[in-house]
């Protein structure tokens, strides 16, 4: 259905090989300028983790939808669960801040799917996507809403010339401005820890300011 829909709306479809590739490809797309989502069940969720990790790291606003289903490993394929909320929360290894939202109705999902974008964007930070079974195997009416109905967030963009630009920098609310990957900015991207520039450092006053970076701009 994404194949078919998203093309009537200026959107690109791309069928990878498997989750992980998913979810690279997902946050190659956000880093260069676009909104990004991918979808999945339990266990493709947890090979996703790794790359959701690297999100984190890079500050690479995305959207996960986990449809889940009972576990673990290969569980119920067709059968409802509700147990992967410590997973979206604690998934990944290491310090972060976690944001999830969890639709309870066939309507719910297109309005929530617009908050998961809009808090991915507004916290430079993948959000995921809590279904379950009933609701990925259910059909409703739903009112899609006109453009212009609900506010739509957008990344905040750099203003500095380029030879000033700061990838990483320390703003009031946290949120460093992201511009497009391949513009006139040019940044380092990685997942290990870095300083402003984006450059990997294993300073320890360095990394205590990455990482708190990661955490405070959410919890605050």
């Amino acid at each position: 259905m994404m194949s078919v829909e998203l093309p009537k709306v200026g959107g690109i479809f791309i069928q990878m090989e498997d989750e992980i590739a998913s979810m690279a490809a997902v946050v190659g797309a956000s880093i260069s300028g676009r909104k990004a989502m991918t979808a999945t069940s339990g266990p493709g969720y947890s090979l996703m983790l790794e790359n959701i990790g690297y999100a984190y790291m890079t500050e690479t606003p995305c959207v996960v939808v986990n449809v889940q289903r009972g576990g673990p490993s290969t569980g119920l394929p067709t059968k409802v669960s509700q147990s992967d909320t410590m997973q979206a929360r604690w998934g990944t290894h290491g310090d972060y801040m976690a944001i999830a939202v969890a639709p309870s109705t066939v309507g719910d999902t297109v309005t929530e799917t617009i908050r998961a974008f809009n808090l991915a964007e507004r916290f430079r930070t993948p959000v995921t996507i809590l279904l379950d079974e009933v609701i990925g195997h259910s059909r409703e009416m739903v009112t899609i809403p006109e453009p212009g109905q609900y506010e739509v967030v957008n990344r905040v963009r750099p203003t500095a010339k380029p030879e000033d630009f700061v990838p990483f920098e320390l703003t009031p609310n946290l949120v460093s401005p992201m511009p497009a990957y391949g513009e006139v900015y040019r940044y380092n991207v990685t997942g290990l820890t870095h300083d402003p520039m984006g450059f990997a450092t294993n300073r320890a006053d360095e990394i205590a300011v990455k990482l708190d970076k990661l955490r405070k701009k959410i919890e605050n």
